[in-house]
């Protein structure tokens, strides 16, 4: 079976260099920047796609003649490619978890502080020439709300009791030895919230304007997840009127994000470029994981037609 990382970037591809082994199998990289109309013919012959964050429309999906299978480089397939609809043409998507949990945790964390100092603002300030020394907000002793307790979300449990925070977890479904409480507490106690929710049909727009409603006047959010679980008129909103003081975000409906976007232009908004994941062990771990599958896939589909096909 012939495979493709499509999209192996610059910063990516030194580290590709330092996991693939001899014995892998043999894996196509292309390096070039490419527009989504062509991708039927970049993936002409190629069974498999990795793919690093790059939009995969069904429709042009649909045009690869051999592609059976989109490995993609996290969690997030469902905010680049409709995964049902792939599903549909018999191209099965594999997502990796829990390779950066660490890394996404901490990047939660220093946008918090980063939020509740004013970092970013002062930095920018700084640099212009203007010397304000601004009040920020001391974290020891306040509530950190985590919805979402999946493994980034209980690091993030872990890191803010270790700066002395009261956390506050809920949870879509059960966690055994977890005490949780519900989402409305969450929501109206939390001095800081921060999101680790998965996307789905039945998490978009988990926080929308009655939600956002409930938090406490000021609070900081932080969204390491998925934009697309917040009303992003109701985050812009809240934004304006102070409702939510500050927000933490590294991700967003549309990246990169516009330079003209309202969010880009306000002064109580903390921004990094979907980078919660990107740190060298995160990424190893990422790609070693990544070939992992597709030598699944391809052990898979060497073996005698009698023996069936198990998932990988």
């Amino acid at each position: 079976m012939k495979s493709l990382f499509i999209d192996c970037n610059d910063q990516l591809a030194p580290v590709w260099q330092r996991v693939v082994r001899g014995d892998d199998p043999p894996i196509d990289v292309n390096g070039t920047a490419f527009t989504p109309a062509e991708l039927p013919r970049l993936l002409q012959g190629y069974d498999i796609c990795i793919d690093d964050h790059s939009y995969l429309p069904t429709a042009l999906a649909a045009q690869c003649d051999a592609l059976k299978h989109v490995v993609f480089l996290g969690t997030g397939a469902a905010s680049y490619m409709n995964v049902e609809e792939l599903a549909a043409h018999g191209i099965r998507v594999h997502t990796i978890k829990g390779y950066g949990d660490t890394a996404v945790a901490e990047h939660a964390i220093a946008l918090m502080l980063a939020c509740c100092r004013d970092v970013a603002r002062m930095d920018r300030e700084i640099r212009s020439g203007i010397w304000i020394t601004r009040e920020g907000m001391q974290l020891a002793g306040k509530t950190l709300g985590v919805i979402g307790l999946g493994g980034i979300g209980r690091e993030v449990v872990r890191i803010g009791r270790g700066l002395g925070m009261q956390v506050l977890a809920w949870n879509r479904t059960a966690r055994p030895g977890e005490a949780l409480v519900g989402l409305e507490e969450v929501l109206e106690r939390s001095d800081v919230i921060s999101l680790h929710l998965v996307l789905n049909d039945e998490t978009r727009g988990f926080l929308g304007p009655a939600q956002v409603a409930r938090m406490k006047p000021g609070v900081v959010l932080i969204n390491t997840a998925r934009a697309a679980l917040v009303d992003e008129t109701a985050l812009i909103d809240a934004l304006r009127s102070g409702r939510i003081g500050h927000a933490g975000l590294d991700v967003f409906y549309a990246e990169p994000l516009a330079r003209d976007h309202p969010l880009a232009a306000m002064q109580n908004v903390t921004l990094t470029a979907h980078a919660g994941f990107r740190t060298l062990e995160a990424s190893m771990t990422l790609l070693r994981r990544a070939i992992d599958i597709v030598r699944g896939i391809a052990g898979q589909a060497s073996l005698p037609e009698h023996a069936g096909a198990g998932s990988v």
